[in-house]
């Protein structure tokens, strides 16, 4: 069985994992640049196209055909659109994506659409704002108060989120781009959940919970393993009930003992590797769902107060190996 990772990038570890699972396959890896580390844990490479580029997804296409490929990935939120909205063409020639439908990836990309839905789904979550009246009139009338988070509404890796502690910062940094949108900022501890979610019985069958200690450009650094049987019974709710399928990453904050939702990525998020050496192998339940079987349910089967510390490492290659294969 071969598998396919597109925009690798420096998920080393991903990339390492899938080769330990996929064994009697070969994995094969992409990425624009020729400088993406990731690239070379891989059985074979190749170097494409930005996603934006014209002829991008034929390129793609043209790799599977070429590799035999049995199932494809994206590990950056704005490929993940791109791959949902040409599912038919993956199907045509075989190939099944592990992700969500486009309108689950739309609505994660979209940080106002989810979090219009976690409100009309009953989920907590942080007050969020386009209109900038209507906000500055809550806070006239005591419903938010500062500080606030002005981020894009579109946007992942934490790129272009300030702290704002005044109208007039906001108004600044509303001004300064389109599509900002204004968020309540919870006070509490940030939580990350790595979920999957069986591409066949649409059930999630695995959750890993750890508690953030230290986080760096978006990602969690340092963590520990939890459990808590309230909060996995809300994120087995909310993944079933807003219909994401295969691997997705949420952020959840705690408040006093109450949970919210902050966001979703459906993908592997950057912390993923914990839940792998704490027992919770997504590899291995995606390979099932390749063969067309349905994995069991095993939520919060690992072991609690694990930490997870991340650190640098470097990889060293021969200018030569650069002019590896081009899609």
């Amino acid at each position: 069985m071969n598998f396919l990772i597109l925009s690798c990038g420096t998920r080393n570890k991903i990339v390492q994992y899938f080769k330990k699972v996929f064994n009697d396959g070969v994995i094969v890896a992409t990425d624009m640049s020729e400088l993406a580390p990731a690239l070379y844990e891989a059985d074979k490479h190749y170097i494409v196209p930005r996603i934006t580029a014209d002829g991008y997804l034929d390129v793609i296409v043209e790799i599977c055909k070429r590799e035999h490929i049995n199932g494809v990935l994206s590990l950056i939120d704005p490929e993940l659109n791109l791959l949902a909205k040409n599912k038919k063409r993956f199907d045509e020639i075989g190939v099944k994506i592990i992700g969500s439908d486009f309108d689950q990836c739309e609505r994660s990309l979209d940080k106002f659409k989810m979090y219009n839905w976690l409100l009309e789904h009953g989920y907590k979550c942080a007050k969020s704002y386009m209109d900038r009246e209507k906000f500055y009139s809550d806070v006239e009338n005591g419903q938010i108060s500062y500080p606030v988070f002005v981020k894009p509404s579109c946007g992942s890796a934490s790129i272009a989120i300030s702290k704002a502690f005044d109208k007039e910062t906001v108004d600044l940094l509303c001004s300064h781009s389109e599509g900002m949108m204004i968020q309540e900022f919870l006070q509490g501890q940030e939580i990350g959940a790595d979920v999957y979610i069986d591409m066949i019985s649409k059930k999630v069958v695995s959750i890993f919970t750890k508690k953030k200690v230290v986080m760096r450009a978006g990602e969690t650094d340092k963590a520990v393993s939890f459990k808590d049987p309230v909060l996995f019974d809300l994120i087995e709710r909310f993944a079933e009930e807003s219909g994401f399928t295969g691997q997705i990453d949420i952020d959840i904050f705690e408040i006093k003992g109450e949970y919210y939702i902050s966001e979703v990525n459906p993908r592997f998020g950057g912390g993923y590797p914990h839940a792998f050496e704490c027992g919770c192998d997504h590899m291995t339940l995606i390979k099932y769902n390749l063969a067309g079987e349905v994995n069991p349910q095993k939520i919060g089967d690992y072991e609690a107060n694990i930490y997870m510390m991340k650190y640098n490492e470097v990889a060293i290659k021969k200018k030569d190996v650069f002019r590896c294969s081009k899609g």
